[in-house]
C-alpha cells in the first residue's frame, strides 16, 4: 500500500514538474521573441500625439561575441542565386543544418558572416574566401511573425558607390510556403545598390518597393525614393522604418512623422491584390552581384559590413482617435455624365496622429467611385498635421450611360404581321408573272392595280390593321446605371487600424446620397 502511494505520488510529482518545465521553456521562448524590450529597458516612443509601445526588440546587447539568437533568427543558405542571379554563398552560424561547404565550422568573429560583436551590434558581413563570396541572410521565418505597427531597424551600411554589394532590410508574407512570391507580398524597407546599376541610390539614399502579384519584380510604381540631406549618407547609422496599418504602409528614415513614401490599396492596378494585411516575417542580408548588385571588382568593399544596432516593432497604445468626416454634399448626376458627379469633404483627424487612408464604395449599379486628396505624398491619404491648410478629399462617382436599344426583330407585333408580309410578297410575284402573259396594255393595268392593293395590304398589316387591340411593347430596360437613389460611402483607416482592412472595420465612415437621373 505504501509502495503504491509513493509510486502514485512520484508519478504526479513528475507530471507537475514536466508541466512546470514546459511552462518555463515556453516563457523562455517568448522572452527571446519579444520581452527583450523589457529586459533591455526599451521605453515607449511618443511621436506627435501617438504613443508607440515596444512589442518586439532585438537589441544585440550581448557583452561577448556570439552567433545571433537562433530562437529568433533562422538563415537562408546556399548559392542558388535566389531568383536574382546572385553569386554569394549564404552561410548560417557554425553547425547550422546543411551549411554549405566553405562555411565556418567553429565560431570566430573573423570567419562568421553574421554575429553579435559584444558591443551592442549585429554584424552581417560579405567577404571572399579565395574567389568565392560568402555572406548571410537572416530571417525570423518560423519563429516570429509580425502584423502591423511600427517596424524599424537602426542600421549602418557598407559603401555602395561601386558595384558588387546589395544590402537590404525587408519582409515577406508568412504564407510564402502556400502563396509563392510575389503573391505573398514583399515590402522593402531598406534596399541599396550602386548608382552604376539601374540608377541605384548608392550611399546617398534608399529605395523602398512593394512587390505584389501583378507588379512582380518591378514593384508598385512609383516606388519610394529617399535622398539624404547634404553631408549625410547611409554609411552612418540611420533608422529605417515603416508604419504599417490596414491598407496602408508609410516609409520613413529617422523621423516617423515625416514619411517619404506612402502606399495604399488604392495604388494598385485593377485586378491586383493587396497582400499586406496578413502576417509577415523580417529579413536582413547582403547580396553580392545579381540583378541590382552588379559585378564585384577590386573596388567593392571586402568585407562589406552591415552593422545593426537594433530591430524593433512598436504598437500604438492606445489606438489613434477616430477622425471625423463631416457632412459632404449630396450628388445628383445623369447616368454617364462626367460632370456634377463629385462631392468634397474635409476630414479632421486628431492633430499629430499621422496619416489617414480614405476609400469608398457605392450602391449604384454599374458604377464605381474613387477618393482623391490633395496630399503631396499620396492622393489617397490625408495628413493629420499638414504644413498648411487642412487637406481635402474629393469623391467621384462614375456611372454608366443608358444608351437607346434598337427595336428587336422579334418584337411580338412584328411576329404577328410577318405572315401577312410573306403572303403579300408571294401575291406580288404571282401577279407580275401573269402580267407578262397578258397583252401589254391590259397587263400594265392589272399589274398596277394589283400592286397598289398588295402594298395597301402590307401597309395596313404593318400598322396593326388600324383596329388591333394589341398594346405597344414596354420600353427596353436601361442598360447602364438605373436611375434612382443610392449612396456612396467614404471609409477612413487610421495608422493604428489593425483590422482585416475591410470596410466593415474602418475607423470612421460617412454616407453621401447619390441621385442618378
Amino acid at each position: 500500500m505504501n509502495t503504491f502511494m509513493n509510486y502514485r505520488f512520484f508519478f504526479r510529482s513528475s507530471f507537475l514538474l514536466a508541466i512546470l518545465f514546459l511552462f518555463l521553456a515556453g516563457g523562455s521562448r517568448a522572452n527571446a521573441q519579444g520581452s527583450d524590450c523589457t529586459s533591455n529597458n526599451v521605453p515607449n516612443d511618443t511621436q506627435g500625439s501617438v504613443i508607440w509601445a515596444p512589442a518586439f526588440c532585438q537589441e544585440f546587447n550581448s557583452t561577448t561575441p556570439a552567433p545571433p539568437d537562433q530562437t529568433v533568427w533562422s538563415f537562408d543558405i546556399g548559392n542558388s542565386g535566389f531568383g536574382n542571379n546572385e553569386i554569394e554563398v549564404y552561410c548560417g552560424p557554425p553547425g547550422f543544418a546543411n551549411n554549405p561547404s566553405g562555411c565556418p565550422t567553429t565560431f570566430s568573429t573573423s570567419n562568421s558572416n553574421a554575429y553579435i560583436d559584444g558591443s551592442g551590434h549585429l554584424l552581417v558581413k560579405a567577404f571572399t574566401v579565395g574567389t568565392t563570396w560568402y555572406s548571410a541572410r537572416l530571417k525570423t521565418q518560423g519563429f516570429v511573425n509580425f502584423k502591423y505597427g511600427r517596424i524599424e531597424g537602426k542600421i549602418q551600411l557598407p559603401d555602395t558607390t561601386n558595384q558588387g554589394l546589395w544590402p537590404a532590410f525587408w519582409s515577406l508574407g508568412s504564407n510564402i510556403t502556400t502563396v509563392p512570391w510575389p503573391g505573398c507580398g514583399e515590402a522593402d524597407i531598406l534596399e541599396v545598390w550602386s548608382p552604376a546599376v539601374l540608377g541605384g541610390p548608392g550611399p546617398s539614399g534608399n529605395r523602398s518597393t512593394l512587390h505584389t502579384a501583378s507588379t512582380d519584380g518591378i514593384g508598385v510604381q512609383p516606388n519610394g525614393q529617399f535622398t539624404f540631406p547634404s553631408g549625410q549618407a547611409n554609411t552612418a547609422f540611420h533608422t529605417y522604418g515603416m508604419i504599417w496599418s490596414a491598407n496602408m504602409q508609410q516609409y520613413y528614415i529617422d523621423n516617423p512623422l515625416k514619411p517619404y513614401y506612402i502606399a495604399t490599396t488604392s495604388n494598385l492596378a485593377s485586378g491586383d491584390t493587396w497582400p499586406f494585411n496578413l502576417n509577415i516575417f523580417l529579413l536582413m542580408n547582403i547580396a553580392v552581384g545579381g540583378t541590382l548588385g552588379g559585378t564585384p571588382s577590386t573596388s567593392t568593399p571586402n568585407p562589406g559590413v552591415m552593422m545593426v544596432d537594433y530591430v524593433r516593432q512598436y504598437q500604438a497604445a492606445p489606438a489613434v482617435p477616430k477622425p471625423t468626416l463631416g457632412n459632404p454634399a449630396s450628388i445628383t448626376v445623369k447616368a454617364g455624365a462626367t460632370s456634377g458627379n463629385t462631392s468634397t469633404l474635409t476630414p479632421t483627424p486628431t492633430p499629430g496622429t499621422g496619416f489617414v487612408y480614405l476609400s469608398c464604395a457605392t450602391t449604384a449599379p454599374k458604377a464605381s467611385c474613387e477618393v482623391t486628396t490633395n496630399d503631396p505624398l499620396n492622393t489617397h491619404v490625408v495628413n493629420s498635421s499638414p504644413p498648411g491648410a487642412a487637406e481635402t478629399a474629393t469623391v467621384t462617382v462614375t456611372t454608366t450611360a443608358n444608351s437607346l436599344v434598337p427595336p428587336s426583330l422579334f418584337d411580338p407585333r412584328r411576329l404577328l404581321r410577318f405572315p401577312f408580309v410573306i403572303i403579300a410578297v408571294v401575291l406580288l410575284i404571282v401577279v407580275a408573272t401573269l402580267a407578262l402573259r397578258l397583252r401589254r396594255r391590259v397587263s400594265s393595268l392589272v399589274f398596277a392595280t394589283a400592286t397598289l392593293l398588295i402594298l395597301a395590304g402590307m401597309t395596313i398589316a404593318s400598322c396593326g390593321g388600324g383596329g388591333s387591340s394589341m398594346s405597344p411593347p414596354p420600353p427596353p430596360p436601361p442598360n447602364g446605371t438605373t436611375p434612382g437613389s443610392y449612396t456612396v460611402t467614404v471609409y477612413a483607416f487610421t495608422e493604428s487600424n489593425v483590422s482585416d482592412g475591410t470596410n466593415a472595420n474602418a475607423d470612421a465612415s460617412v454616407a453621401i446620397p447619390v441621385t442618378v437621373n
